[in-house]
């Protein structure tokens, strides 16, 4: 039987000083679920279930991932046997868009490493910025919590708040905004906006991590889309490695193209390796970002795609968001670091079917 809410999130909130969560119930929308079972699960005999339960437990590190599966993650901790944690614990629900019921879409993302320094000087004349002094962001979630995972940016001008500065705009513009670090190549650093997180090589040796920390508000648009509708690449062209190619044979109409997208991402320095919008290091292979109006972050999805090498049917935990992953059945599969990873990243696209794994105990209370 097909729901038309996904499910309840319960979120646990400490109220005043009291110890005691009180327990919020809030609705994901526009997702349709039908339960199925392990048995409809493409390849479900060949996964290696302790891998699996290594990347749910490390996820259940966070309060997201907690207040969904509770006490599940404290005897996932214990099991002996994960395969049977698995079945017994919990229920398979196919995941289906209210639009469409085509398909969806796999892609793959990565952490790329730059080479860079912390003082510009050629070649490193590309700015990595902070966030801009004059970006503001407004939290609709207190006055209208429908709108809790929208935020709005823009800039004080006046009395009045308006949109921020698009990437045209700022390219031309001197930021009041710290300067993380300065890159050899504005592709290389596009790209790491696209994947949100990255390392860069400084030019003393020292490698330092750098990760998403704001945005200038406007929507992504995707100039390998951009590319293919002009004329100048095919859909199977259209990868990062085929994009970065054009752009070494196009350098005159690089910036031209850039702005076509005119979201920019704004970063900060981070003390480790590349971590998801839910907080904890990502898992090669086992972390997807997801739209989270539609897939609650710290939940655990069934994903299986058909690629050209070979088919992907795996566990997966969403811990991550991007801004071109749009949708109900729409993941972003991180390969984990370096040119290895990137070049598994950057080809993949696929088909994809989604499931949910709901706890068996808490359905009905939850549905």
């Amino acid at each position: 039987m097909k729901q038309n809410i996904l499910f309840l999130i319960i979120i646990l909130l400490l109220v005043g000083c009291s110890k005691e969560p009180k327990v919020v119930l809030i609705e994901t929308q526009k997702t349709e679920i039908a339960e199925s079972s392990f048995d409809e699960l493409p390849n479900w005999d060949n996964e290696d279930y302790s891998k699996a339960l290594s990347s749910f437990l490390e996820s259940c590190k966070t309060s997201k991932t907690k207040a969904l599966y509770k006490e599940l993650c404290s005897s996932g901790a214990n099991t002996t046997d994960a395969k049977k944690f698995f079945t017994q614990n919990f229920t398979p629900y196919k995941i289906d868009t209210t639009d469409s019921k085509e398909d969806g879409l796999l892609t793959g993302y990565y952490e790329p490493l730059l080479k860079g320094s912390l003082t510009k000087k050629k070649p490193y004349i590309y700015p990595v910025y902070a966030t801009p002094r004059d970006l503001v962001v407004v939290d609709f979630a207190k006055q209208y919590p429908e709108l809790q995972n929208y935020r709005l940016r823009g800039r004080v001008n006046g009395n009045k708040v308006v949109p921020y500065y698009s990437r045209k705009e700022l390219s031309g513009k001197s930021l009041d905004a710290d300067v993380v670090c300065y890159v050899d190549s504005r592709i290389d650093l596009f790209f790491l906006e696209v994947q949100g997180s990255g390392r860069v090589r400084l030019d003393n040796g020292e490698v330092i991590y750098v990760g998403f920390d704001n945005l200038n508000g406007y929507k992504y648009s995707s100039i390998g889309k951009y590319l293919i509708d002009i004329g100048e690449m095919s859909y199977a062209q259209a990868s990062m490695k085929g994009i970065k190619d054009w752009c070494d044979k196009n350098p005159s109409k690089v910036d031209d193209l850039l702005n076509k997208n005119e979201s920019m991402v704004f970063f900060k320095k981070k003390d480790k390796p590349a971590t998801g919008s839910l907080g904890v290091v990502l898992t090669p292979n086992r972390s997807v970002a997801v739209d989270q109006r539609y897939l609650p972050l710290g939940s655990m999805l069934y994903l299986s795609a058909d690629t050209k090498e070979k088919d992907l049917n795996r566990i997966v935990i969403a811990q991550d968001t991007g801004g071109a992953i749009k949708g109900c059945v729409r993941a972003d599969l991180f390969f984990g670091y370096g040119d290895e990873a990137g070049n598994s990243a950057g080809k993949l696209k696929a088909p994809l079917k989604l499931w949910i794994l709901l706890p068996k105990n808490n359905q009905k209370e939850s549905m």
